[in-house]
């Protein structure tokens, strides 16, 4: 298992290293310490490895990441698996904004709190936030499910598309054309299934979520609506 000391190694010596393995590698498990909250660490992977980093995080890290797996034993800056295509990253504290933005696929996990933006134009990527969402989280989400155990701040889902949210505490507002829908049988699956890939296998009843979406009147044009857009 390679260990990279970033208190003796550039960031964008990691990540060059990262980029140079061949798919056929056998150096799938790499440790990165002392990270000290620099940027972009982990950026742009595209095998299937196994990244421990052990401490906190800067901006963007994990960012356009493709079939590795990221597990960060700290928090995360802003940006934290941002544009993710596939793979999974975990983070076993507290993210700041805009995590998991834009993400195409994969698996986001947050063992904390994540901030304002969580989601926030999501493409298909799942994100479960064991803890709360701030403000704006899942804005013009279009695709892909946000999870959220805690709480979730204001105008949840606003512009949403039809990403799938499901929040178990309490949601402070809801944003455009974003509704409470019914939690029916094949959502409640869906829901153990990401539950269960979050590592909370059983622990969490399901019945105890409401489920959020698109009331599909702000992207189709009607006069009615006029004063929204």
């Amino acid at each position: 298992m390679p260990d990279v000391d970033l208190a003796a190694s550039s960031v964008r010596e990691l990540n060059a290293a990262l980029h140079r393995l061949p798919p056929d590698t056998n150096e799938t498990h790499w440790r990165v310490l002392n990270p000290r909250g620099q940027h972009s660490v982990a950026v742009g992977l595209q095998q299937p490895v196994m990244i421990e980093i052990d401490g906190h995080v800067g901006y963007y890290c994990a960012g356009m990441n493709k079939l590795a797996s990221v597990v960060v034993n700290g928090n995360a800056g802003q940006g934290v698996a941002e544009n993710m295509m596939s793979g999974n990253v975990r983070v076993k504290g507290d993210a700041s904004q805009a995590a998991g933005a834009t993400g195409c696929g994969g698996l986001l996990v947050i063992d904390g709190n994540a901030s304002a933006r969580c989601g926030i134009s999501m493409k298909g990527i799942d994100i479960v936030v064991k803890g709360s969402v701030g403000h704006l989280s899942a804005f013009m989400a279009q695709a892909g499910n946000l999870v959220v155990l805690g709480d979730a701040g204001e105008a949840l889902g606003d512009s949403i598309y039809e990403a799938r949210l499901y929040v178990r505490g309490k949601v402070q507002s809801l944003g455009a054309d974003c509704v409470e829908k019914p939690l029916e049988d094949d959502h409640k699956a869906d829901l153990r299934r990401l539950l269960n890939a979050a590592g909370l296998n059983g622990s969490v009843d399901v019945n105890e979520f409401r489920r959020y979406g698109s009331a599909r009147k702000l992207y189709h044009f009607h006069i009615d609506n006029i004063g929204s857009y």
